[in-house]
């Protein structure tokens, strides 16, 4: 299995300026994330504070940004990454059925707006998902919720309705999937995840709805459950000034690294963060 040097998560600026900074250092580099980039970008109407770019749109952002991905042949892989495994001398990503080895990893995943349902914590890994492609096979034969906040849940839902018997999915910022005998599509709240040593039922504002699994579709996964052992200060991952974090060759950058939340701020963590995993390369292999 190819190990990369850095594997980078996020498409933001953070991400893409991390995963520019990398390349440019002859380092063999994977971007994770988005092709189509941050949506916050893409719905920005004016950015005001970008150097070099005054008066930019979101869109002209991303494009600049795609341009200079380009130039580069920076590609991006176009998978979410659901768990991230500090393994001492490397990492290791699942990302849907793939498995990544690299390194170090630049975590640019942006932040998760959304408090944790009750019973999410309680229950992950006994019956609450954040990968549908993961684990879809656990749930065959069996109905499962989907709680579709992210642009990819329709396409997930989908998929898990080839696989389980019944899926009751719940649009919640995501799209609607194909229309299928076995997904009901309902326009209803969660509330609580219940059960006794596993998941029995998703409970929301209109029903109660027995399932097996609920699986919980954002754009990005709260930073506890990404990446075992990380220290966080909120929704935030606690860093130093070189953008490391408790955990050895891990760096974080852009919004995941804490306020202000501004798209200048977070490209310049991503150029720290891609010197420091390159110093701690160099480090490691003078070692």
């Amino acid at each position: 299995m190819e190990r990369f040097d850095i594997a980078v998560i996020g498409t933001g600026p953070a991400g893409v300026s991390a995963a520019i900074t990398a390349k440019i250092r002859n380092k063999n580099v994977i971007l994770l994330g988005s092709k189509d980039l941050s949506p916050k970008i893409s719905k920005a109407h004016l950015i005001e504070n970008y150097p070099g770019l005054p008066a930019i749109s979101g869109a002209e952002l991303a494009a600049k940004l795609n341009e200079h991905l380009a130039a580069l042949d920076i590609s991006i892989t176009d998978k979410q990454v659901g768990a991230v495994y500090a393994m001492g001398e490397h990492f290791v990503l699942q990302a849907g059925e793939d498995m990544i080895e690299a390194k170090t990893v630049i975590a640019a995943t942006g932040i998760v707006q959304s408090k944790p349902l009750t019973g999410e914590d309680k229950f992950l890994g006994r019956g609450v998902s954040y990968c549908a492609t993961c684990d879809a096979r656990l749930y065959k034969g069996k109905t499962v919720a989907v709680l579709g906040y992210s642009a990819d849940a329709a396409d997930e839902a989908e998929y898990l309705a080839e696989v389980v018997d019944k899926v009751v999915y719940l649009p919640l910022g995501g799209g609607l999937p194909s229309p299928r005998e076995n997904i009901v599509v309902t326009e209803e709240k969660p509330v609580e995840i219940s059960g006794e040593s596993s998941v029995n039922a998703l409970v929301t504002d209109k029903a109660v709805h027995e399932v097996s699994c609920v699986f919980i579709l954002r754009d990005a996964v709260m930073p506890d459950k990404l990446i075992p052992g990380i220290e966080t200060d909120g929704p935030h991952i606690r860093a130093d000034l070189n953008m490391q974090t408790n955990i050895p060759g891990l760096f974080v950058c852009g919004d995941i690294a804490g306020k202000p939340y501004q798209y200048v701020k977070a490209a310049g963590q991503g150029n720290v963060a891609a010197l420091s995993a390159i110093s701690y390369l160099n480090k490691n292999k003078g070692e």
